[in-house]
């Protein structure tokens, strides 16, 4: 018999102002690295006020990590230094490797919401430095499976058989966008000691067998992130509204992190002559 997935964590977070002015919630950071490994950070927005978000995060670097955006709903308009330029629209997702080095901004237009996450997923150290790829992701390209109402949209890795859109080069990370209707049951088995989290979107559930929708001290609430303990089995049952969430698990990296703003890499020294790079303009590699 599987063993379950309990809860380990349940984090709220705290809202922040990023970029050039970005109101959003910082759901989790660097201090709960060892926790969440290999995820670094996650970012959640929901907003019908473009003034919270219209004013962008212009130009920034970034190296040692992956940055992974997804939109349910909006617009955000693109670029970095490698040439790639376009938008993220309702449905699509953005996996940029930084790797070496990579300098890019994100700017959100108005639209009637937006909603989605950016999440930071640590690059090993053998890997911190490899060459920066950028990964378009179109809601078309991404496998969406109905399981007895539940609606699971495979954006990364596998989902029993059913491959991704994208596939993780250096963290196996799978990522999924899952809706489940009103009183329904949904589970997902993956590897006992993988970290594996969830955040919601929209909706209440409970994630124990006995525990009931019924009692509301049961309930966990929209907007938090649940970071389960090690177990094979995640199981979940929405409340009287249905619930949509994003799932996303991978084997722990377990290394050292050194963090400055926007790059992670495992030692402060290494830490210092990135921004040493920053300061002289040999951040960006010639590959």
């Amino acid at each position: 018999m599987s063993q379950l997935k309990t809860i380990k964590k349940i984090v709220t977070g705290q809202r922040a102002v990023d970029g050039a002015g970005v109101k959003l919630v910082r759901v989790f950071g660097n201090y709960d690295t060892k926790d969440f490994d290999p995820f670094l950070m996650l970012d959640a927005f929901d907003s019908t006020n473009p003034n919270d978000y219209t004013k962008g995060f212009p130009w920034h670097p970034h190296r040692g990590i992956e940055t992974i955006t997804y939109l349910i709903k909006g617009d955000i308009e693109h670029g970095d230094n490698l040439g790639n330029r376009g938008s993220i629209l309702d449905g699509d997702c953005q996996w940029m490797t930084a790797g070496s080095g990579i300098v890019h901004q994100e700017l959100p237009k108005s639209s009637e919401r937006l909603l989605g996450a950016q999440l930071w997923l640590n690059l090993p150290a053998k890997d911190k430095m490899t060459d920066p790829i950028y990964g378009d992701i179109k809601k078309k390209d991404i496998p969406v499976i109905e399981e007895n109402g539940t609606k699971i949209r495979v954006i990364a890795g596998d989902y029993f058989g059913t491959k991704g859109a994208f596939e993780g080069k250096f963290v196996k990370a799978t990522y999924l966008d899952v809706e489940i209707p009103k009183g329904k049951e949904w589970s997902f088995s993956n590897e006992k000691d993988n970290t594996l989290f969830i955040y919601i979107f929209s909706g209440k559930a409970i994630f124990d067998p006995s525990k009931s929708i019924e009692n509301v001290k049961d309930l966990i609430d929209e907007k938090q992130a649940v970071l389960f303990n090690n177990g094979e089995k995640f199981w979940i049952k929405a409340a009287d509204h249905g619930i949509r969430f994003i799932l996303l698990t991978a084997k722990p990296v377990n290394e050292p992190i050194a963090w400055g703003g926007p790059i992670v890499m495992n030692t402060r020294e290494e830490l210092n002559k990135a921004f040493k790079e920053l300061d002289s303009n040999t951040f960006i590699k010639k590959h």
